[in-house]
């Protein structure tokens, strides 16, 4: 067996097998990737018995190369479910788990913006385009992320079956999971006027939201727009399309959302996940008793 047959069929694995995004079968295919280049030929069997040794060798060399942290431990991740993988390809039946230990990740807080500045970074999109048909999508797309909370990816990814829009959306999250979120007036009507000005048509296949010129639009041309508009109006460079979603989630919280609705509305797969926002929620009181309570100033 070949290093190609071996990534290919890890490949698609993850992608058929376990419905993982694009962007985790690249990193998890270039982890394998780089281990076989390391083992030189190989075959399911070899990698079938390597032990976490192996592993860490392979870690210390990326460490060496100035993997942060967290790079190492999605790297670490990857490199124990290919061999798992292996395993199960190489016929080894219910095999010792591999025993070893990520380094520390210490879990960041997200800096939301204000309910005002989410409004504002939208409108400022919207007059900041060349056109009017494209500042009236980037509004939109803006809007969904911070009135629905959708990740970037799932707003871009909606097509003409979500239309005619009602009071909910169904969207299409991590691992192909649905999940309905509410949608606002606000956010409902900023897509109507999309579509009321967009020169494309919009059929149930048809990605909702066009590039310039007709195909999908991309992440990279709403993070761009995003990043004149807080120029504009002096935001920090946190100021990113996914702040817009913690924001949602965080103003959520703050307004008095429990937990459980809040993991549904995100389609965050563990409650885990969504406890992140109480630290976010803490430290925005903590700002507010700083900057009020007499003792502080």
């Amino acid at each position: 067996m070949t290093r190609a047959d071996i990534l290919a069929a890890w490949h698609d694995y993850l992608s058929d097998g376990r419905r993982r995004s694009p962007h985790t079968v690249r990193a998890y295919g270039a982890a394998a990737a780089r281990l076989l280049d390391e083992l030189g030929d190989s075959d399911w069997g070899l990698l079938a018995r390597i032990e976490a040794p192996v592993l860490r060798r392979q870690l210390a060399l990326r460490r060496a190369e100035g993997l942060s942290n967290a790079s190492a431990a999605r790297e670490l991740s990857a490199l124990k479910q290919f061999i798992s993988f292996a395993r199960a390809q190489a016929g080894m039946t219910d095999p010792a788990p591999l025993r070893m230990r990520g380094p520390r990740v210490k879990k960041g807080i997200p800096r939301p913006v204000t309910p005002d500045d989410a409004v504002n970074l939208a409108a400022t999109v919207h007059e900041d385009a060349a056109e009017e048909w494209i500042g009236a999508r980037d509004r939109a797309v803006l809007l969904l992320l911070y009135g629905a909370g959708m990740r970037i990816a799932e707003a871009l990814a909606l097509t003409g079956a979500a239309l005619p829009l009602g009071e909910t959306i169904v969207v299409t999250g991590k691992g192909n999971k649905q999940r309905v979120v509410p949608l606002l007036p606000l956010v409902r009507d900023a897509v109507t006027d999309y579509l009321a000005k967009t020169p494309w048509l919009t059929s149930k296949d048809e990605p909702l939201f066009r590039g310039a010129k007709g195909g999908p639009l991309s992440q990279g041309m709403v993070q761009k727009a995003m990043a004149r508009a807080r120029i504009v109006l002096g935001l920090p460079p946190s100021a990113t399309p996914h702040a817009l979603r913690h924001s949602f989630a965080t103003h959520l919280l703050g307004a008095g959302a429990d937990l459980r609705s809040l993991q549904e509305l995100l389609g965050h797969a563990s409650l885990g996940s969504t406890q992140i926002y109480t630290k976010v929620d803490a430290a925005t009181l903590l700002d507010v008793y700083r900057n009020a309570h007499p003792r502080e100033r």
